[in-house]
């Protein structure tokens, strides 16, 4: 047999049929992975946890009582709040400031942002978290080595 003494890269070239349309390799089918390992959750359904406790702790005699801050703002929302200020006249905006305890000036963008950031302010007064008590007694021991680093 005469091709076993020919170099590997004549054999191929030898064996090999001319490529035309009719004899060409189909393509590798590719198994598609299933549609459940596809899907990916969105944002909203994911929750993260923080380990600590939820709801505030009330900061003013008002809260203990059941204000909730709403009175003096209308709402606890900061985008239900901003819309509401885009919606109102100069004077208005001068009005609701006098309301909530802030001088009216005469620039309406600039007392936007103010009554922003006294809403924040306001909101962040009464949303603060409970506190834990965190201070756990430490062993003799745990103590002894914490104070070799003095």
């Amino acid at each position: 047999m005469l091709l076993g003494k020919l170099p590997l890269v004549y054999t191929i070239l030898i064996l090999a049929k001319p490529i035309t349309k009719g004899n060409i390799m189909p393509r590798k089918k590719v198994q598609q992975k299933s549609r459940a390992s596809q899907k990916k959750p969105s944002l909203d359904e994911l929750s993260q946890s923080h380990g600590k406790e939820e709801g505030t702790q009330p900061t003013s005699l008002d809260q203990v009582w059941g204000d909730t801050g709403i009175s003096k703002f209308g709402t606890q929302d900061k985008d239900e709040y901003e819309d509401k200020l885009k919606d109102m006249n100069k004077s208005d905006l001068q009005t609701h400031a006098t309301k909530v305890g802030l001088v009216p000036i005469d620039d309406p963008n600039m007392l936007r942002k103010r009554l922003l950031k006294e809403f924040t302010r306001h909101m962040s007064s009464f949303n603060v978290p409970k506190q834990t008590k965190g201070v756990k007694k430490m062993s003799a021991k745990a103590l002894k080595i914490l104070k070799e680093g003095k």
